[in-house]
């Protein structure tokens, strides 16, 4: 099997050598991307909060360091899996954000507290909390941990102030975990397109957080640590002020869900959009349509469909036509681009995604500068 390093490791340096990259092909500006990372570190800072950027989105232990560097307290998994990957690399200050309940992946928690520095996870049940406190004693390691509050969509996370304080006391009884905080996460908050229609909710749900912050504190559990947010909401929960640290992710590439949602309340969006699949024209037949070579297979079909950004009409409607192809659709199209022609679009969805393929092509303009690893990508458990 030819590796995305065979094919392409010849162009690395050589000027204008995106446009002999093999398609379909996951291109990352690293320029933007290094913009977007210092413009959220400033975000935060400026308020006091720190970052620990979800790495679910990049999946990659090269961006993870980037963002470290620019002051990012560490940043957060979705999975043991990813965690293990990004702490191999060397990364610290991970916080594993889903809970961890399944035998195996608990015993694998447990060897990974006892070599990761900095590490935490979220627990949202007494007897998950205990489970994990045992292995964590036959592995001889301490682990911090937050718990997972639910917003209201009955993913995980406590569901009461009530069970709140019950799985802090439980947390406090368990000689191996360190109870550290809370996490929420107002995921289906995120992508609300009107931005005065997205604060009206995370207003609502804030509320909500400070009365189960309350009632820990009453029960002598006050939260050293809120964590949450997300890119969509980020604006909003800086100013309300409760999260001492945020959890936005996608802000390092931008896709077609966050350029589709006002974030930035009427202002030009903070942050661009550095992450691309680049495709290539394969049949141009029909005046009004072309099909390129990149499909099902090449982008995430969640989040909508992918945009034209060069290359082609942004105009042009694209749509998908099976696992390896779309179309894109437009008036005189057919006669405009041949096949071999090169175009870039804008993911609907970056997360998924970026999990389909092996590699980023970064690129400086359009010359390809480096191969990273897409480190973390499949580690789903």
């Amino acid at each position: 099997m030819t590796t995305d390093r065979e094919l392409h490791e010849h162009l690395i340096g050589r000027q204008g050598s995106r446009a002999d990259l093999n398609t379909p092909v996951l291109v990352l500006d690293v320029d933007a991307l290094d913009r977007n990372i210092a413009k959220m570190a400033a975000l935060t800072a400026d308020k006091g909060v720190a970052l620990r950027p979800h790495a679910k989105t990049h999946k990659s232990v090269d961006i993870a360091k980037r963002q470290i560097a620019a002051g990012a307290a560490g940043v957060c998994c979705a999975k043991i899996g990813e965690a293990e990957v990004l702490a191999g690399g060397g990364v610290t200050g991970i916080l594993i954000t889903s809970p961890v309940a399944a035998p195996a992946a608990i015993s694998r928690l447990a060897k990974l507290a006892a070599s990761a520095g900095g590490l935490m996870a979220v627990v949202d049940h007494p007897d998950v909390a205990g489970r994990i406190d045992a292995a964590l004693a036959a592995a001889g390691a301490k682990l911090d941990v937050v718990i997972d509050i639910d917003p209201g969509i009955a993913r995980t996370g406590v569901a009461s102030a009530e069970a709140a304080v019950a799985l802090a006391e439980a947390i406090s009884a368990a000689p191996n975990l360190e109870y550290r905080g809370v996490q929420y996460y107002c995921g289906s908050q995120q992508h609300i397109e009107s931005y005065a229609d997205r604060r009206a909710a995370i207003v609502e749900r804030t509320a909500y957080l400070q009365e189960i912050i309350a009632a820990l504190t009453d029960a002598g559990f006050a939260p050293g640590i809120v964590t949450g947010s997300g890119t969509g909401t980020h604006r909003i929960d800086l100013e309300l002020g409760v999260f001492t640290e945020l959890q936005a992710g996608s802000y390092v590439f931008m896709d077609k869900q966050y350029l589709d949602c006002d974030i930035a309340d009427g202002g030009e969006p903070p942050f661009e959009v550095s992450l691309a699949v680049d495709a290539r024209v394969v049949s141009a037949n029909h005046s009004g349509l072309v099909t390129i070579d990149a499909g099902y297979k090449s982008l995430s079909t969640d989040g909508g469909v992918a945009v034209v950004r060069r290359g082609a009409p942004e105009t042009a409607f694209f749509a998908f036509m099976g696992d390896e192809h779309a179309a894109l659709i437009a008036p005189d199209i057919g006669t405009q681009l041949a096949p071999g022609d090169p175009v870039s679009l804008t993911v609907p969805h970056c997360d998924p995604t970026v999990n389909l393929y092996d590699h980023y092509h970064v690129v400086a303009g359009d010359t390809v500068v480096d191969i990273w690893p897409v480190s973390a990508r499949g580690r789903a458990r």
